[in-house]
């Protein structure tokens, strides 16, 4: 049942990591059209200010394909040195202060959301965009981190305490030099 969840959360990364990417793509895309546009003389205007938008969402929701892809850089020189059973107990120990980080993350991200949303912050640009909306979309990306990270911690511990190291690895240990194509 482990395993299934695990493959469960990776898809639904997946999809969102696929869906983030459309809307990076779109988003260079419409800047390119822009900076074209300039050079006859006309603009969208507010490419820049929506580009800085999705980088921002970008950067919080990709976090955790990376993370269900064991993409996020770890040194492990002490961990390659260890057994199964020694590398899964700093495996769990890593993710265990990850997912805490990120949940303090999240959790420190609400008030700049709460603020504007308070307020009625709006961006002094020409746009004028309501504040509320790029950071929502931001503050999603960092609770859908915090939940992720703090369900594959759950996941391997128990994965871990029925015995299963290689399931556990496979889930939340280091990407190896041979997994990497190096």
């Amino acid at each position: 049942m482990t395993d299934n969840l695990a493959a469960a959360l990776r898809r639904i990364n997946s999809g969102l990591a696929l869906l983030v990417g459309i809307v990076v793509l779109a988003t260079a895309g419409f800047v390119i059209v822009d900076i074209t546009l300039r050079q006859f003389g006309h603009s969208f205007g507010g490419s820049d200010e929506i580009s800085g938008y999705v980088m921002a969402a970008v950067a919080s929701w990709g976090l955790s394909y990376a993370l269900t892809e064991l993409a996020h850089v770890r040194i492990d020189l002490v961990r390659q040195k260890l057994q199964t059973r020694g590398r899964a107990v700093l495996d769990i120990f890593a993710m265990s202060i990850a997912a805490g980080t990120v949940c303090i993350i999240a959790y420190q991200a609400w008030p700049v959301l709460e603020k504007t949303l308070v307020r009625g912050s709006r961006a002094n640009t020409a746009l004028e965009t309501p504040l509320w909306i790029p950071q929502a979309v931001w503050f999603s990306g960092w609770v859908w981190f915090a939940i992720s990270s703090c369900l594959l911690v759950l996941l391997a511990l128990a994965t871990v305490l029925r015995g299963d190291f290689q399931n556990a690895d496979a889930m939340i240990g280091a990407r190896g030099e041979a997994e990497d194509g190096k």
